[in-house]
């Protein structure tokens, strides 16, 4: 048995500073160009270990069957990859708002392939990891990267980039939106021209997916223009396929300003843009 029998992680809330759609494939997914924001907001996650092979969720997300839950997949994904007979309890305190753009199944998922690497001492390297996020989900990579990152291809090809110290007000508008159902719409543009890093502006970017969510989801439009009148913003826009928006502030003072200046009808949150993901030692490859 291992000598580690409970762990503890966090799993980071994401960013997308903009979103490009630049093509898609003959698959039909789509070809992106992001940078990811990895914020200081997270899901907890609990791991025990287990030495009968069992992987059990101790809560169900609302709306998400125990055995669909991608902390589960990614178990079960790790589990077949290894070999291991060995099992784990998930204990899962969600704050990431489901259907919101931050990535939080993803960020779970990925919080769980590192966490369970290390409780059932596999010693598998990050590539290996990497692979393994992508098979459950195009954002689930990132996490593992475990760096804000320029990303390209359906999200997975990766590039850490430094960003300068920011704040964000993030705000939740009271709807799910589907990522499915954003990407096949009629209205996405698909052909924006690629940009190349380096050189690039964050801040000259923009969502592709941002205009068809806006007209189909006013709760979104309304908050995202509210955001937009704020002063000293460097950004306002919406993250991912949405339905969160943020604004990007040089200091916690402005970003809690602005926040404190919400209608009653518009609930959010601040949160700290991080250089890296909170376990981002036990992301490197063995040896690193």
């Amino acid at each position: 048995m291992p000598s580690i029998t409970t762990l503890t992680c966090s799993a980071p809330a994401k960013l997308n500073l903009f979103l490009h759609v630049v093509g898609q494939r003959p698959d039909g997914y789509h070809l992106l160009q992001t940078v990811f924001r990895l914020l200081d907001f997270s899901d907890e996650l609990n791991f025990t270990l287990r030495d009968d092979g069992k992987i059990k969720l101790s809560a169900e997300t609302m709306g998400v069957p125990a055995d669909q839950n991608l902390c589960v997949r990614a178990a079960k994904c790790l589990q077949a990859k290894s070999g291991s007979n060995l099992g784990v309890d998930i204990s899962l305190e969600k704050k990431i708002p489901m259907g919101g753009g931050l990535g939080g199944g993803s960020s779970d998922a990925a919080t769980t392939l590192v966490a369970l690497n290390r409780l059932w001492n596999l010693n598998l390297d990050r590539e290996t990891l990497l692979e393994l996020g992508l098979q459950l989900g195009a954002d689930v990579p990132v996490f593992i990267f475990g760096q804000n990152a320029f990303a390209e291809g359906v999200g997975e090809k990766l590039s850490a980039l430094k960003l300068p110290a920011a704040w964000y007000l993030v705000i939740i508008p009271p709807v799910h939106v589907s990522t499915a159902e954003i990407f096949s719409s009629k209205e996405l543009t698909r052909n924006t021209i690629p940009i190349k890093i380096p050189p690039f502006s964050i801040w000259q970017g923009h969502n592709d997916l941002e205009p068809v969510v806006c007209h189909l989801y006013p709760e979104v439009a309304v908050r995202l223009e509210w955001l937009k009148q704020l002063k000293n913003t460097t950004i306002a826009a919406m993250s991912g396929s949405g339905a969160c928006v943020f604004a990007e502030f040089a200091t916690e003072r402005e970003a809690r300003a602005a926040y404190a200046c919400l209608p009653d009808d518009m609930t959010g949150f601040v949160a700290r843009g991080l250089e890296c993901h909170p376990i981002y030692t036990a992301l490197k490859n063995n040896g690193e």
